[in-house]
């Protein structure tokens, strides 16, 4: 072989490697299960516990959620107190909507635009913008949040924090219904 099909096929090799490297999409998940169905899973009361993570690993801020949600038809309120390791609270309400097909809606008071996800399978994927308070500045900054049910009843979410397309750091969160 000569030296040019060599590199033809490592160029081939490399561009069905990267192919392999896109990102999933949340109806990758559609044949898995426990099926998550968001408006009945986040209704009632809901606990959580997370942590942020920089993105060099170091965790900055641990917290724990109590969630008061309920649904009414397609209109769901997820309604959050937020406790921080550092003694700080936080309140957010989301206003979410139920569409066809699995997809959401939402809106909260911190939540620049609206939120849209869509749930498959185990999984739901959310996307949202978030206007954060950070030493008496505003900051809007992009959420991907990936959560998935487990077969015990616990959702765990994983969300990456960006600004101008630059990761900041990682949320992990563990649900469970009371």
């Amino acid at each position: 072989m000569t030296n040019r099909r060599y590199l033809l096929l490592g160029l081939l090799a490399g561009s069905a490697a990267l192919a392999g490297c896109a990102s999933p999409r949340v109806t990758d998940y559609a044949q898995e299960s426990p099926a998550l169905e968001l408006d009945r899973y986040f209704n009632g009361r809901v606990r959580a516990h997370g942590l942020f993570q920089k993105r060099g690993g170091e965790v900055v801020r641990r917290f724990t959620v109590v969630m008061d949600c309920r649904w009414e038809g397609n209109q769901g309120v997820l309604d959050e107190t937020f406790a921080y390791s550092d003694g700080t609270t936080q309140r957010r309400i989301w206003r979410l909507t139920k569409h066809e097909g699995g997809r959401y809606t939402g809106t909260a008071s911190d939540v620049v635009g609206e939120a849209e996800g869509q749930t498959s399978g185990n999984a739901f994927r959310w996307n949202y913008t978030l206007r954060l308070p950070i030493n008496g500045k505003e900051y809007d900054v992009q959420f991907d949040d990936w959560m998935f049910l487990m077969e015990d009843g616990v959702l765990l979410n994983r969300a990456t924090m960006s600004k101008f397309g630059v990761t900041l750091g990682e949320l992990l969160v563990s649900f469970t219904k009371e």
